[in-house]
């Protein structure tokens, strides 16, 4: 497969999971296909050495396995950690209010997006709802408006001279509700939202309980450059660490390693992941430790595995804008189409430390992948991950990683094309070796 070919697949993962509901159901169908089964932590688990499973807790994150041959103890678990959520904006419960003739939206800030990037793009929603079933009990459904509903238009120019000197800001109460339809007499705010809902998900408006949506932008992912060598979409952080590990998690040859690996993916990383089923959650744990005691192992033999594990905490990394070179750490600059980069900070917002560091140059020389390190400016406060958090839950030595990219937290990020094929070819040989 070509380096183009590997991130269209990546572009059609992201455009079909527009929240990170979805994306955890597209990466289900990717999982199904490759024979694997789904289990319920409700239910007693029964795992085969050589058996393929995954589990998902509240829709949005999930944790796939494969049950090595090889003894636990001695080789620990193999394990990519990334997140589905990305940042962005959150329609409010009470979504739809009257503003003069026109229908506005209320939202919410989910995370740290850069609210300007929102403004003027055909923007729709996407996400869960929580509804009555004929039956009584409480069954939840995907929703997705793939046409553009709404819209955040700029203040002309004319009434905001300042915006180019100044930059774009906008209140996040009064300036952010996106206009959505104009105001009707014959129909109240919310029964046009509800009713329009309840049409999507087929089911009667009086079925519907609550709902959990979030807005996105209905511009589908492309390739751009002199020579197509990058290539831009929305929520690239962190989705393309997700696609990347459960490319790496369904090579043959990982599959036939011996060793059991494992791809947990999280939700709610950019609110800070404490929640059921974020990464400072119970989640991988309770995985962890059920994989070992349904295979005979008792405590000791569990720790043991834990301390013989390794994990890639994978999310992405800041790639030098030469528009902008006093962002950056003079000589930390890494670059797209330049290989995996390792992120590096002595007060532990990221989780490398010079072995961890040492093992993933290590897998990158085997796989015959570049790579770079990367330190934030000593005077900019420095992003965090999920590594931290996870590793000092589980103890399982850490290193974090991810590729270079353009824009972060913009509603349209960008990358280069070959570095999402160089990730994938490492962390196949993280699993296999």
């Amino acid at each position: 497969m070509s380096d183009q070919q590997q991130v269209q697949q990546l572009l059609d993962f992201i455009d079909a999971s527009p929240s990170p509901w979805h994306a955890v159901a597209t990466m289900e169908q990717q999982l199904l296909a490759a024979s694997f089964s789904r289990i319920n932590e409700t239910e007693q688990w029964e795992l085969k050495s050589g058996g393929r499973y995954y589990v998902i807790r509240d829709d949005s994150s999930i944790i796939a396995f494969v049950i090595g041959s090889k003894a636990l103890p001695k080789h620990g678990y193999k394990i990519i950690g990334a997140h589905t959520d990305s940042p962005g904006l959150r329609i409010k419960p009470y979504a739809v209010h009257k503003t003069g003739e026109l229908l506005r939206m209320g939202v919410e800030v989910y995370g740290g997006p850069i609210l300007a990037t929102f403004t003027d793009r055909d923007l729709s929603f996407a996400g869960r709802v929580s509804y009555r079933a004929e039956s009584g009990v409480i069954a939840t459904r995907l929703v997705r408006f793939k046409q553009p509903l709404l819209r955040l238009p700029n203040l002309a120019i004319h009434m905001n001279r300042a915006v180019n000197e100044e930059g774009l800001k906008l209140d996040k109460q009064t300036e952010l509700p996106l206009l959505f339809a104009m105001s009707s007499k014959e129909q109240l705010p919310d029964t046009l939202f509800s009713e329009l809902v309840a049409k999507q998900c087929d089911l009667a408006t009086e079925q519907i309980l609550s709902w959990e949506f979030n807005v996105y932008d209905t511009q589908k992912g492309v390739f751009w450059g002199g020579d197509q060598e990058f290539y831009a979409d929305s929520q690239l952080d962190n989705l393309a660490s997700c696609h990347a590990g459960l490319s790496a998690l369904l090579d043959e040859a990982a599959l036939q390693s011996g060793r059991t690996i494992i791809c947990a993916f999280f939700d709610h990383e950019e609110v800070g992941s404490e929640s059921t089923k974020g990464a400072d959650g119970s989640f991988l744990p309770d995985v962890l430790e059920r994989i070992a005691l349904v295979g005979g192992l008792n405590t000791e033999d569990y720790k043991r595995a834990l301390a013989s594990s390794f994990m890639l905490s994978v999310d992405m990394a800041h790639a030098y804008q030469p528009n902008f070179p006093a962002a950056y750490e003079t000589e930390h600059r890494v670059y797209v189409n330049k290989g995996p980069v390792i992120k590096l900070n002595a007060n532990q917002r990221y989780s490398s430390e010079s072995v961890s560091e040492a093992m993933f140059i290590n897998w990158c020389q085997q796989a015959n992948v570049p790579f770079q390190k990367y330190a934030h400016r000593t005077d900019i406060p420095c992003g965090s991950t999920i590594g931290p958090m996870t590793s000092a839950k589980l103890g399982v030595r850490t290193v974090d990683v991810g590729c270079a990219m353009w824009a972060m937290h913009s509603i349209r990020e960008s990358a280069g094309v070959l570095d999402h094929r160089y990730m994938i070819d490492v962390m196949r040989c993280f699993f296999k070796t």
